[in-house]
């Protein structure tokens, strides 16, 4: 893939991308409910991936192996965001999207759209991973890619087990904390193995024998992912959401379990 061509296809996955999370903000705008935004960003990703990813590009065939990792990233964004539409249909709102809201008071509607767009600006490096696991290496499939492939396969299913595990919590429970399964191991197990999916796409993309050395940029993908869920829209809005509404249970929780790393309990 030249530099050229990679440019140009990044400016168009960001127009695209762009336009997807002004549709998120129009909807949350009619719904209050912010897990919509979830919702479209994650089919954003996906289908801008995958459609990067099967593009066909100057003086360079399609094949399988292009089709392969598309069909990856659309699975992901389908098991995700099926999981998230569900979620968002059966409650008011998110509680972390209802906190920025009460904290922005009139100024609400034009903070959450810069937020929107700027999670448009976030997903551009991870669409860019997808067409470069596609676009980078040239050839039929092999052994690398089957271990991305096997990488991606363990992170979906995690992070699916994780959700179900905590579903069923709180259907039985409807209170308390949910510390069991892999609940016990990491107060985020679903993050962890979302971010483990997504080291998948540099393992596709980079060319181990320095011929493409564009592949190394997909490393920003596990990257970014890591930031957002460790560090901005993921565990520190609902830790504390989790902290206002459960108090020294939810203390006590993480005073003895990891918040990320699925590790045996301290």
């Amino acid at each position: 893939m030249s530099v050229l061509t990679a440019v140009a296809g990044t400016a168009v996955i960001a127009v695209a991308l762009s336009l997807a999370m002004v549709r998120a903000w129009t909807m949350w705008r009619r719904t209050r409910n912010g897990g919509w935004i979830d919702v479209t960003w994650t089919h954003a990703v996906g289908i801008c991936g995958g459609l990067a990813a099967i593009a066909p590009l100057p003086g360079t065939p399609s094949s399988l192996r292009d089709g392969v990792v598309a069909a990856a990233a659309l699975s992901w964004a389908l098991r995700l965001g099926g999981h998230l539409d569900g979620r968002t249909r059966a409650r008011p709102n998110d509680p972390r999207y209802a906190a920025l809201v009460a904290g922005w008071g009139a100024q609400a509607e034009a903070r959450m759209f810069r937020f929107c767009q700027l999670q448009a600006l976030f997903a551009l490096p991870l669409v860019a991973s997808i067409a470069l696991a596609a676009h980078n290496r040239a050839g039929p499939i092999g052994l690398q890619d089957i271990v991305a492939l096997a990488v991606l396969a363990v992170g979906i299913a995690g992070a699916s087990a994780a959700d179900r595990q905590l579903e069923r919590y709180v259907v039985g429970r409807r209170g308390g904390i949910c510390d069991t399964g892999l609940w016990r191991h990491s107060r985020h197990p679903n993050y962890f193995f979302e971010w483990l999916g997504w080291c998948a796409w540099p393992i596709f993309a980079i060319e181990v024998t320095g011929a493409a050395p564009l592949g190394w940029l997909a490393l920003t993908a596990p990257a970014v992912m890591y930031v957002l869920l460790v560090y901005v829209s993921g565990i520190p809005p609902l830790e504390a959401h989790m902290l206002r509404t459960r108090g020294e249970a939810w203390r006590a929780y993480a005073a003895r379990t990891r918040a990320f790393w699925p590790l045996p309990i301290r």
